[in-house]
């Protein structure tokens, strides 16, 4: 199948499988003679598998490393769980800022008269 045709089946655009092939999250897809990727079902897996990495919050670099570790084998099962618990207090530590601004906007938004709007009338107009 073409990439349309992948990026249809994966639910990743062509752009961003064009992308991980580059930086390699996804194998060398093979070509036609006229230089057209062709890919197959593995190539499908690999597509998904990198973009359900991806979505639970793993960044390019650490998805990289990890795929390194794999390409060395089965020995390397602790270093890649050591990894993904690293990414999940990353992610565990990115939740609690976003969790902390979401507290303080509610905060906002629920004393909006009582706090906003005071402290907007003591700021110097723009055009002054």
């Amino acid at each position: 199948m073409n990439i349309k045709a992948a990026s249809e089946a994966t639910g990743v655009s062509a752009d961003t499988i064009r992308y991980y092939e580059r930086i390699g999250l996804i194998p060398p897809v093979k070509r036609s003679e006229i230089g057209i990727r062709i890919f197959d079902d593995e190539d499908l897996r690999w597509i998904s598998f990198s973009r359900q990495m991806r979505n639970a919050g793993i960044s390019i670099d650490a998805l990289i490393e990890y795929l390194t570790l794999f390409k060395e084998g089965k020995r390397t099962v602790p270093a890649r769980l050591s990894l993904l618990d690293d990414q999940k207090d990353i992610l565990e530590n990115r939740i609690q800022t976003l969790q902390g601004a979401l507290d303080r906007l509610n905060f906002k938004i629920d004393t909006y008269h009582t706090h906003m709007a005071p402290a907007e009338d003591q700021l110097r107009d723009f055009d002054e």
